[in-house]
């Protein structure tokens, strides 16, 4: 039987806002920004970018994608089987613990990044990205466990917002780091970047330890016996058949799919576009970068206005209309103003786009103590169509020798995200303001 919990306390939700503050930051400093323009800064030589990654010699971009692909891969393939363990045992808060601080700690070992530990670094880098991924599917299954459904969208924006504040904030750090060295008593160039890279770490480590201390351990009081294995696999197993019954929840989960994929591979490849196909210097992609985060805050709270004018699908679908129209711009841009304005833009949706797919997956869930399983699947949307994503981005590279022939390849994501969007009608995700 369900049991019922205390909803919206102050408390709990500020907790649960204020993991978004401790981990956006390894989104902007190691996705975004100061981690793909270091990479490229010491893999770039007169020769090329071709490194060598334990005996195989690839260019260094396409590598980036790659390893990004195969993090992804490893947290889709892991995260069905451990959230069903989580609901289980009710025991979602220590897995999201646990890859809370295995992600920021490769972050944290991130600073010993130099050539001379290239490949090791590499790997670091991949369990970054499996600890920040791995802990969002059990920190986002906790939306629908702490908020009234009318709170969804506002709720989740604000999320979102203090993410971008926050990591706004170490980003301007690290920025002071990197363009003023001498100011902080620092010689080595590459020096400023690694440190950022150990300040990432600890702020995530160190800001999370307020969510854990107020999200609740066990809220709907579950007791585990058995073998937790066999009965996780149970526990899949029955919510995959409770997922076939949802229609609307599957059609979601597949324009989420697609459209989700495009939006991801622009914000893990953005910098790395901007460096080697625009010549941009490090300054202009910060800036770049802070233009987005910013606008992105405003954003998310519009779109969740609308949502509430117009319904979550239609808000939804507007978002992804834009980001149509941004990767066929993208194709164009040859100028640092072009991408200027473009950054804003993407800015504009991105906040939106983001904080209202996960407000309105939050919707169509059915009545459940499975939170966690049920997000297992988002993810799983999330971070294989992210694989395949930067898959595709570093084939297409790899087979066209550019990346600006890779954008391309993502605007039939986004159309056929869209396509699918527009065919989603509930009344749950209906209009809620007069």
């Amino acid at each position: 039987m369900r049991q019922e919990i205390l909803k919206n306390d102050p408390k709990v939700l500020r907790a649960w806002c204020f993991y978004d503050w401790a981990n956006s930051v390894y989104s902007l400093v190691i996705t975004t920004a100061i981690f793909p323009i270091y990479y490229v800064a010491i893999t770039k030589t007169d020769q090329g970018d071709m490194v060598n990654f334990f005996g195989w010699e690839i260019s260094a971009s396409v590598l980036y994608s790659y390893a990004l692909t195969g993090a992804f891969l490893t947290i889709a393939f892991l995260s069905p089987l451990l959230t069903a363990i989580a609901d289980y045992g009710g025991n979602k808060k220590a897995f999201m613990r646990f890859f809370c601080y295995m992600g920021s700690l490769a972050c944290m070992g991130l600073f010993f990044f130099t050539m001379q530990t290239f490949a090791v670094s590499v790997l670091l880098f991949m369990i970054a990205a499996i600890g920040f991924s791995g802990s969002i599917v059990f920190y986002n299954a906790y939306l629908p466990e702490i908020a009234t459904e009318d709170q969804f969208d506002k709720l989740s924006a604000r999320g979102f917002s203090l993410g971008y504040i926050g990591s706004m904030i170490l980003l301007i750090l690290s920025l002071a780091l990197v363009l003023f060295p001498e100011v902080f008593g620092i010689e080595n160039d590459a020096l400023p970047a690694r440190i950022s890279f150990l300040m990432t770490g600890l702020w995530w480590f160190g800001f999370s330890q307020y969510s854990f201390a107020y999200l609740p351990s066990n809220p709907y009081h579950k007791k585990a016996e058995g073998n937790y294995l066999l009965n996780g696999f149970k526990e899949l197993a029955r919510v995959f058949v409770m997922l076939k019954h949802l229609p609307l929840l599957k059609r979601f989960l597949l324009s989420f799919f697609f459209y989700n994929m495009g939006v991801q591979t622009v914000m893990y490849v953005a910098s790395l576009f901007g460096s080697k196909e625009l010549g941009l210097e490090t300054q202009a992609l910060i800036t770049v970068l802070l233009i987005i985060q910013g606008v992105a805050i405003g954003g998310a709270y519009f779109f969740a206005w609308l949502s509430g004018r117009i319904g979550n699908t239609k808000a939804l679908a507007w978002a992804v209309l834009v980001w149509v129209g941004i990767t066929i711009g993208a194709y164009f841009v040859y100028t640092g103003t072009q991408y200027y304005i473009l950054a804003f833009v993407v800015g504009a949706v991105m906040g939106g786009v983001q904080s209202l797919s996960r407000s309105t997956y939050s919707k169509l869930l059915p009545e459940t103590t499975d939170h966690a399983s049920f997000f297992s699947f988002y993810d799983i949307c999330d971070k294989v169509g992210l694989a395949l994503g930067t898959l595709a981005f570093g084939i297409t590279e790899q087979i066209f020798g550019s990346m600006r022939n890779s954008i391309l390849t993502l605007l039939v994501f986004f159309v056929i995200g869209l396509v699918v969007l527009y065919s989603i009608r509930t009344k749950r995700l209906a209009p809620t303001t007069d």
